[in-house]
């Protein structure tokens, strides 16, 4: 079929500018230059100027449909159809502001009715998924995300549909933190309400809530976080335990390491037995990122001691910490280095000191102090830590001659 519609010469102004592919629904910008609706509207999702004229277009630009040029593009396409050519449908007419607008007034005006409630937002949930345009409409409707967070809050025990509908609408939006801040002051009981939907066994609404969480924390101010509940971490701690899926294990671990740089927070997230999840999910051996993450929550929770108690007393604590030492990346380094020192300096009993020799994490240590691989704090980091506990580690029997050399103390 391909090598077909290579033998036809497609005429150039039917390709749109942006993908270099047939156009199927073209749209005209104010700046005179057509583009397939899907590939312009992915466009000014990110920038506000027209691809080819570099000129800038408003931030509420409709593009217009070009039903002419669309005519003879499905003209021609039927012409050479013969020759493999795919045939262009009449494109569905886009969802306008006014349409998005009287559904979220629907979704307001349900609220006695459960029924009626569970409709209006399936409904609005399949406009949200029809495109990124329909979406960002949809987020630029005033009150739009406060009615399906107050959906979610009240909703959220009872009413588990209907919950799970809002819930997955407000995920689907790119929303801005600014919009994200109004709605977590507007509506107080939110958290609440994503801790009881973490606690349920609905694993698709589950990381719905983890990536809200993840959202809604990430705008709190200092203040708030401080005064999480014990539940959150109870909650996030069991979706890292559970692996209910990539994008709940990663928000769940994003929640850990936003809320985390206060004591109180660490202690609530060492009781929810954070730390012997975070060892196993580094002995299970995730990407990249996940293991960045859990290092950085790992170095979050060695800021207390009960963080480093629980991380010596894990029976691979000390040992999976040093082994990703050089072996993930630099920020995966970075926070190896600084776990191994918070242990080293806080938590460094004769047996952890000789454990730390007998795992390899001091080994480790001597070539991060001398390796151009790391950053200059990095390099300190190991070297101040080498200081630590010199006596017991320049000459001890687990390092290897080669290493010994590389000892800087």
């Amino acid at each position: 079929m391909e090598e077909q519609q290579e033998q036809v010469e497609v005429p150039s102004y039917f390709l749109c500018p942006i993908s270099l592919q047939i156009m199927r629904d073209p749209v005209t910008l104010p700046t005179g230059i057509t583009y397939d609706r899907d590939g312009i509207e992915r466009w000014l999702l990110a920038a506000s100027t027209c691809p080819l004229t570099k000129q800038s277009v408003p931030a509420d630009c409709d593009p217009t449909p070009n039903h002419t040029l669309r005519r003879l593009i499905q003209s021609w396409c039927a012409l050479h159809a013969d020759h493999g050519v795919e045939l262009v449908p009449t494109p569905k007419p886009p969802v306008d502001r006014e349409r998005v607008a009287e559904l979220v007034s629907r979704v307001q005006a349900a609220t006695s009715s459960a029924a009626g409630l569970l409709d209006a937002l399936r409904e609005l949930k399949d406009v949200a998924a029809e495109s990124d345009r329909n979406r960002k409409l949809l987020a630029a409707v005033p009150g739009a995300v406060d009615i399906l967070a107050a959906v979610v809050v009240a909703s959220c025990q009872d009413a588990k549909a209907t919950c799970d509908e809002a819930l997955e609408v407000i995920c689907s939006l790119q929303l801005s933190e600014q919009c994200l801040m109004g709605v977590v002051e507007r509506n107080e009981e939110l958290v609440d309400a994503l801790v009881a939907t973490l606690q349920r066994s609905n694993t698709t609404s589950r990381a719905h809530a983890a990536l809200l969480l993840e959202a809604v924390t990430a705008v709190m101010p200092s203040n708030w976080l401080v005064s999480l509940p014990e539940e959150v971490f109870g909650e996030v701690v069991q979706l890292l335990r559970e692996k209910v899926s990539n994008p709940a294990t990663r928000a769940a671990l994003h929640v850990l390491v936003g809320t985390t740089p206060w004591g109180r927070n660490r202690v609530k997230a060492v009781d929810a037995g954070a730390v012997p999840v975070l060892v196993d999910m580094l002995l299970d051996g995730p990407d990249r990122r996940g293991c960045e993450l859990a290092l950085g929550a790992l170095d979050r929770l060695c800021g207390c001691a009960e963080g480093r108690a629980a991380l010596v007393a894990h029976g691979a604590g000390v040992a999976v910490v040093g082994r990703k030492v050089l072996r993930v990346s630099e920020v995966a380094s970075d926070k190896a280095v600084r776990v191994l020192r918070s242990v080293a300096r806080h938590a460094a009993t004769a047996a952890v000191v000789q454990e730390m020799a007998q795992t390899g994490a001091v080994g480790k240590l001597c070539v991060v102090a001398q390796s151009e691989q790391c950053g200059e704090r990095t390099r300190e980091r190991a070297r101040e830590t080498l200081r630590l506990h010199a006596r017991a580690w320049r000459n001890s029997p687990c390092l290897q001659p080669h290493l010994q050399a590389l000892y800087p103390y």
